[in-house]
């Protein structure tokens, strides 16, 4: 199951990042997204509260298996985590967070969206919540700490393949 945009807009992406970006979150009003999990758009004040806990937990240690800011997060535990302080309910693992996800446009993507990558298998393998700007938080790898990174960086943009939405 691809979660690409479409071809076309994938060479706008790579090469006019922070357009994109700054577009995608303008003013604009929420969109309501099909699925089972997302039959109405969820108050903005959901939205606010999960992005500001994300930014809670940066400087949080890595932890494979982490799931809480006492004992350390690891990517798809820092999601976990801060939706279910948001009231959300996600799955655990990438892969699952990754199907269970409503699928978002690579172009349409707004703060509160998970981004997902491929690191060093097929499958997708490492997730972000996106926090507006081309910026997403996430929790990178054993002996760093919950940071923030950028979509304009060329090593996340070439393992980027796919968004998706609980919020």
């Amino acid at each position: 199951m691809m979660r690409l945009a479409p071809r076309q807009s994938l060479p706008l992406l790579f090469l006019w990042p922070f357009f994109i970006f700054l577009t995608a979150c303008g003013s604009t009003p929420p969109a309501v997204v099909s699925g089972p999990s997302a039959q109405q758009p969820h108050p903005p004040a959901r939205i606010d509260r999960l992005i500001r806990l994300s930014h809670e937990q940066l400087g949080t240690p890595y932890r494979y298996g982490g799931n809480s800011p006492a004992e350390g997060f690891d990517c798809s535990g820092l999601v976990h985590y801060v939706h279910a302080r948001s009231g959300l309910s996600v799955p655990r693992s990438t892969r699952n967070q990754f199907r269970a996800s409503t699928a978002v446009p690579l172009d349409a993507i707004r703060p509160g969206d998970l981004l997902f990558f491929r690191i060093n298998d097929k499958k997708p393998s490492h997730v972000g919540i996106y926090t507006g700007h081309g910026r997403f938080i996430h929790a990178p790898s054993s002996g760093k700490t919950v940071s923030q990174a950028s979509l304009s960086n060329p090593y996340w943009q070439a393992r980027l393949i796919g968004a998706g939405r609980f919020v």
